[in-house]
């Protein structure tokens, strides 16, 4: 048996290939597929994903005039894959491309999805605010809240771990409009304009040494009424669209990272020596395993979406590929121990918080196999 793309798929490939031997910046190759905001959002890397949108290779799935080319999943999962292998990121900020844009589109008024094709190509940052200090995880828990005067509402509260957030100049909020008890039922979400009055934007700097994140203190900030994403106190649909859509696809950017990751560890054990150890070998293959199992099962689960329109298998490989990679970060610093070593250590930790913590995400899974809460 011999398993491979069709002619289509690989004339796709192709296409995509010379476009990217064309265009590619030096600064993009090789560099894994993962965002990274210390320091600011590089112009070549803006550059870069304004041609992407320009080309039609933002989004291929969208149409040309929202930077893509209509096409196939299937040669979606293509152009995943050939990013994945080459390690060139679409882009290194995401919130606009990923969560914004198909959340506008899907939830958006007529004049908000006029937002979209800027949010897409990069031309306005944005930084999403959902995190608060009590409510990560547990985001039905939120506490920022939105009242309604008039014609606006008026916002106070506060959100952490806000990414991209010293940088945006749009910031999609979620907050509580509803009674104080009303969990899910009673959020909503806002389009923020960041230079509003009343906005406090403070850094976090991380034990890595980073600034990558912020929080952000809301005292008396001004919205107005049509800035509000769907129907008021529905937001929670509007949530789970955002978190979906930024996950959609990732798996063959997170395995790619892994890809990346890894072949810098063989790397270090060949530069210390240390590929002469028959144990530091074993480790190494039971990791080169691990990493190609995980890319076998989102194959699978793209198969089971194309059939259902549901992929469980996904729902595992956030909390696998983020916990990989620590252990991989691990061997890495402990064959090769060195400073830059150390901070990629404690960098891989935010890996298993973001976006939902590994416990929670076990909890998603147990939920999948019909199995109890861990808590």
């Amino acid at each position: 048996m011999h398993l491979a793309w069709g002619e289509e798929e690989e004339r796709f490939r192709a296409e995509l290939g010379a476009f990217l031997d064309a265009h590619a910046p030096a600064e993009a190759i090789g560099r894994g597929m993962e965002p990274e905001t210390h320091g600011g959002i590089p112009l070549w890397a803006r550059e870069w994903q304004a041609t992407l949108f320009d080309h039609g290779w933002l989004i291929p799935s969208y149409p040309p005039e929202l930077g893509g080319r209509n096409a196939t999943d299937v040669q979606t999962l293509v152009y995943f894959e050939e990013l994945a292998a080459r390690g060139i990121p679409r882009a290194l900020h995401f919130p606009g491309h990923a969560i914004v844009a198909p959340s506008l589109l899907e939830f958006g008024t007529d004049a908000q999805r006029e937002l979209v094709p800027a949010a897409i190509r990069g031309d306005t940052v944005w930084c999403i605010g959902m995190s608060e200090p009590g409510a990560g995880s547990d985001l039905a828990a939120m506490r920022t809240r939105a009242t309604l005067d008039g014609d606006h509402f008026v916002v106070n509260g506060q959100k952490v771990w806000t990414s991209y957030a010293m940088w945006s100049q749009m910031c999609m909020l979620y907050v509580r409009t509803g009674d104080t008890d009303s969990k899910a039922r009673g959020i909503s979400v806002l389009i923020l304009d960041m230079t509003t009055p009343g906005i406090d934007i403070r850094p976090l700097r991380q034990s890595a040494g980073g600034t990558d994140f912020a929080e952000v203190f809301f005292t008396d900030v001004v919205v107005p009424k049509e800035n509000l994403i769907g129907e008021m106190n529905d937001g929670w649909r509007v949530t789970m669209g955002s978190l979906a859509h930024e996950r959609a696809g990732l798996w063959l950017e997170w395995t790619g990272a892994l890809d990346h990751v890894f072949r810098r560890t063989v790397d270090e054990a060949r530069r210390v020596g240390a590929l002469e150890d028959e144990v530091v070998r074993y480790r190494l293959m039971a990791l080169y395993e691990e990493v190609g199992g995980l890319r076998a099962l989102g194959y699978k689960g793209f198969a089971s979406y194309e059939k259902s329109g549901a992929a469980p298998e996904h729902a595992l490989l956030k909390l696998a590929t983020s916990e990989l990679r620590k252990r991989i970060a691990q061997l890495t610093n402990e064959i090769a121990p060195s400073p830059e070593n150390r901070r990629e250590v404690l960098g891989t930790f935010a890996g298993t918080i973001g976006g939902g913590t590994s416990e929670i995400q076990r909890n998603a899974i147990a939920r999948v196999l019909g199995l109890p809460r861990g808590y």
